[in-house]
């Protein structure tokens, strides 16, 4: 009997347990704007805008949390777990509806789980960023040089924080190197920070040196 080929599934990262309110806030709010007109994904099983109200409401929670307060940590907690049901919903929808397609699976939002490997083969190397240059007003855009069996690549920025203070970082998935990604509504006359790494079957690489450029 013919031997069937191996289907190639793409899980998303669905546990929660470990992350910061702060984390998870921003990935969640990286899948609705995936997901939001993305024609790839036309029928999820949770309404967007439902998801958005209950993103928002959980984001308020957080920060009524910060004064404390057990009433106040209750209401956040059962906001978190709310979302998180939407959230895990959407995950599993994605997983069927994207078709194995890499970037199909990109352009939700969600993070693809790595897969295991029973060989030594060791993570893809460590991609690097060739140049940042000035597009328009507020805008940079970045090269990336790829690497092999790369499945896409996870770019991010911060101002150059203050001596001794630490860089807010932004996060864009990408999933195609070519052309240079866009990094819109940055702040004229910011010197920014910039680094990448790449997602391939057994990880995530580490992060490349970091590209400094100022925005106009």
């Amino acid at each position: 009997m013919k031997k069937q080929p191996k289907l190639a599934i793409i899980k998303p990262v669905l546990g929660t347990t470990g992350i910061s309110d702060t984390d998870f806030l921003a990935r969640l709010n990286k899948v609705f704007e995936g997901m939001t007109n993305n024609p790839a994904y036309p029928n999820p099983p949770v309404d967007l805008a439902g998801f958005k109200t209950a993103i928002d409401a959980f984001d308020a929670s957080i920060t009524a949390s910060l004064e404390g307060g057990k009433a106040a940590i209750a209401a956040r907690d059962k906001r978190r777990a709310d979302v998180t049901i939407m959230y895990r919903l959407l995950g599993h929808y994605v997983e069927s509806a994207c078709k194995a397609d890499m970037n199909t699976f990109v352009s939700s939002g969600f993070i693809a789980q790595a897969t295991a490997n029973r060989s030594a083969a060791q993570p893809t190397g460590v991609p690097s960023i060739t140049s940042v240059d000035q597009g328009s007003t507020g805008q940079l855009l970045a090269s990336i040089r790829p690497v092999d069996k790369a499945r896409s690549y996870d770019l991010r920025y911060a101002p150059v924080p203050a001596a001794g203070a630490v860089a807010v970082w932004t996060m864009i998935t990408v999933a195609n190197v070519k052309p240079a990604t866009s990094i819109n509504n940055l702040i004229p006359g910011t010197l920014y920070q910039f680094q990448v790494r790449a997602f391939g079957k057994l990880g995530y690489s580490d992060w490349s040196d970091t590209v400094n450029k100022m925005c106009t």
